[in-house]
């Protein structure tokens, strides 16, 4: 299938780079990119066809099969109002946060042809995981494209209900800031407690990458796997006392229910 992508930041080469290691023909890839030095980075590094703007493209007789709106949300109604007159049965895939796939239909006119995605950013390293909603236009061919190409960046879930992406959001979006804040902490009690910068590193990443694969990989539930390490009387055991008393996993839920809350407001402005 013949891709466009319009935007070409982190996650659009992150998508493109997730095709290509999955063997996907890279030519058959265009990115209408703004940015002279990003068109020539994309061109050079992952030879990609390049171009400033998408109406001229369509106009050179390439007509696409998927469109990734690739671009930030504050800048996806603009980019809608000018893609829609060169639309006839393409899919067109969102993965701009916030917006809803109702609000995409009417500025590009009514188009049904959408698929709304959230992914999250361990897709830079083939590592993520996308929600994705398809509104009631997109056929179970375009569902596959869509699937294809998220696919090439980690795990995919398909979700019955568009309100979810706010939790989604919420949790896989935003869910790698909450870890990333967990590592720091950790990393700057080991130091605290006497070990070097290197050493806290190693010691905080590979627990935090190690407990996450057995978590994935065990049929166990999370409950038991930290039961398991927690014995009676000892030293896991003293230190989630004090986490249960400080209420940490509350805090951790208060935070996601803020982010949610949060996605569906950005929401509520980007219609307007």
């Amino acid at each position: 299938m013949n891709i466009s992508f319009i935007g070409g930041g982190n996650m659009a080469r992150a998508i493109i780079c997730g095709l290509k290691n999955n063997g996907f023909d890279v030519t058959s890839i265009t990115v209408i990119e703004p940015d002279e030095q990003k068109r020539a980075s994309l061109f050079k590094e992952l030879n990609v066809r390049v171009s400033d703007s998408y109406v001229e493209n369509s106009n050179t007789g390439i007509l696409d099969d998927v469109v990734v709106l690739a671009v930030k949300p504050q800048q996806l109604r603009d980019v809608c109002k000018q893609l829609a007159p060169t639309l006839q049965s393409q899919l067109v895939i969102s993965i701009a946060a916030g917006i809803r796939s109702a609000d995409i239909s009417r500025w590009l006119g009514n188009y049904q042809a959408i698929v709304r995605v959230m992914p999250n950013t361990p897709a830079q390293i083939q590592a993520g995981v996308s929600a994705l909603y398809a509104v009631t236009g997109v056929s179970q061919q375009q569902r596959d494209q869509a699937t294809t190409i998220l696919a090439a960046v980690g795990t995919t879930l398909w979700l019955d209900n568009e309100a979810k992406m706010d939790a989604v959001t919420a949790i896989s979006g935003s869910g790698p800031a909450y870890v990333f804040y967990l590592i720091e902490a950790l990393q700057e009690a080991a130091i605290g407690l006497g070990l070097n910068a290197d050493e806290a590193k190693i010691l905080t990443l590979q627990t935090f990458a190690g407990a996450s694969l057995l978590a994935v990989q065990s049929a166990t539930d999370v409950k038991t796997l930290r039961e398991q390490v927690t014995s009676k009387g000892g030293t896991t055991e003293q230190g989630l006392l004090v986490l249960e008393t400080a209420n940490i996993k509350n805090t951790i839920m208060l935070a996601a229910t803020a982010a949610a809350a949060k996605s569906r407001t950005l929401g509520d402005d980007l219609a307007k």
